[in-house]
């Protein structure tokens, strides 16, 4: 079933929560944190899973030499490794690894939800890359990396032994969120004075249940609401002269991305922040971009197997924003807000400022799936439909947005929870707004 189009972005597990949660309701018998050996039922499973990832691919891909895949030899492979496997755990890389071999920063298997929460007590999620560094973005406060010392700013060389680089930092949280949640790593840090650490950091698992009911609708409700709490738009307002709109992900219909625009409109200048805003729905950028713009605007080309198409945004005419735009991303800002960035410097419409983009920028759609009849276990597939190409005649993805100027908060201000990005962009429209106080705006929140 086709769950809708979507520019997906870095985060891709987010919108699948709840459909996913939903479903669980009626039927979910999810498999066990623990599972060890496979049994036939477990592997026969696997081998469905993989048989309809298969089909997903080659229906749907964009690119019908898939990157130059042996589709049919390469699942073959993957289903003989299948039969030799001897846990769940490994059965799920070996269907995730077939599609990470085409290096597409769309197309990836989810895998069943787990009956457990992994908090691994510091924002390895938005463990994030500042320039070509790696650095800690925030430590949970009495958590087991707080007590072993971790720091926001460190600088992180690995985890455990694996190098964290822009090119495969997707894939860890991919590993260690969705893929195979561990209860603990090993990182090696570098210091402030430039010593090396190491230390085993030990997560907190939060058990859950293997099967939903009804009667635990109430539970699920707190869950996606505590969720929404943490993705919830913010925003500041500073007189007459500026608002400053922290969106961090594009899943507002019309009317929502209208109500912040109507708001912004009594405003000369409008900041908007999309570091960390790993991207979402096509219609909301359609709706942002037609929002800022006194006139119908191209977004793109959507590249597809059989046809090239153009994606368009109607403006809002005299509801549009007119005042001074200025753009704000990182190296965590994906798919539809590299497009939007990207379509500000194109059009010269206002000002891009921040790190370079994530470079993860393909036209998606999530395919979900269910297996069993007494015990249901529910899994998706994201499948790349169509490149983007922008109106210069050129595709955002591995490469990003370059902002106009480049700025890369220090080591220093992570720590002292400064944030020189924001200052700057309010000085460009004439605001003063101190790092110091900029970085109290939009403090960091844990998960309940």
């Amino acid at each position: 079933m086709r769950r809708g189009v979507r520019y997906s972005g870095c985060s891709p597990l987010r919108s699948l929560m709840i459909g996913l949660a939903v479903s669980q309701i009626t039927a979910a018998g999810l498999y066990p944190a623990h599972a060890q050996q496979l049994n036939n039922l477990d592997r026969d499973r696997a081998r469905l899973m993989l048989a309809a990832v298969k089909s997903d691919l080659e229906k749907y891909y964009y690119d019908p030499t898939f990157r130059g895949m042996s589709v049919p030899a390469r699942f073959k492979e993957a289903e003989e490794k299948i039969k030799q496997a001897t846990s769940i755990g490994q059965a799920f890389g070996i269907i995730a690894q077939v599609l990470l071999d085409l290096d597409d920063s769309h197309t990836f298997f989810i895998p069943p939800s787990r009956p457990f929460r992994t908090d691994y007590g510091w924002q390895m999620q938005q463990m994030q890359m500042i320039g070509d560094v790696c650095h800690v973005i925030a430590v949970k406060p009495g958590s087991d990396a707080d007590a072993k010392g971790l720091k926001a700013g460190d600088v992180v060389y690995t985890v455990d032994g694996y190098g964290v680089e822009r090119s495969n930092i997707w894939r860890l949280h991919y590993l260690y969120y969705s893929l195979r949640p561990k209860p603990g790593m090993r990182v090696v840090v570098q210091l402030p004075g430039g010593n090396q650490k190491q230390m085993d950091v030990i997560a907190k698992v939060k058990q859950g249940k293997a099967v939903y009911e009804l009667r635990d609708i109430g539970d699920l409700i707190r869950e996606s609401e505590n969720e929404d709490r943490l993705h919830r738009h913010r925003y500041y307002e500073f007189g007459d002269d500026l608002m400053i709109w922290k969106m961090p992900q594009f899943d507002l219909d019309d009317k929502g991305v209208d109500d912040m625009i109507d708001k912004a409109r009594k405003r000369k200048a409008l900041i908007l922040d999309l570091r960390g805003n790993g991207g979402g729905a096509v219609p909301t950028l359609q709706r942002l971009v037609g929002s800022v713009f006194d006139r119908d605007i191209k977004i793109a080309d959507e590249k597809a197997r059989k046809e090239t198409k153009p994606q368009l945004a109607k403006t809002r005419g005299d509801r549009s924003f007119k005042g001074k735009l200025v753009v704000l991303i990182d190296s965590d800002s994906g798919s539809a807000a590299e497009v939007f960035a990207r379509v500000v410097q194109l059009e010269k419409r206002g000002t891009v400022l921040g790190d370079r983009s994530a470079g993860a920028v393909m036209e998606s759609q999530h395919e979900s799936h269910q297996a069993g009849s007494d015990t249901v276990v529910f899994y998706s597939v994201s499948v790349t439909h169509a490149d983007l190409i922008m109106t210069d005649g050129k595709s955002l993805e591995h490469d990003g947005v370059i902002p106009d100027e480049l700025l890369l908060p220090s080591a220093a201000d992570i720590a002292a929870k400064r944030d020189p990005v924001l200052s700057r962009a309010a000085a460009v429209v004439g605001f003063n707004l101190p790092p110091e106080k900029a970085g109290t705006l939009f403090p960091i929140e844990w998960r309940k």
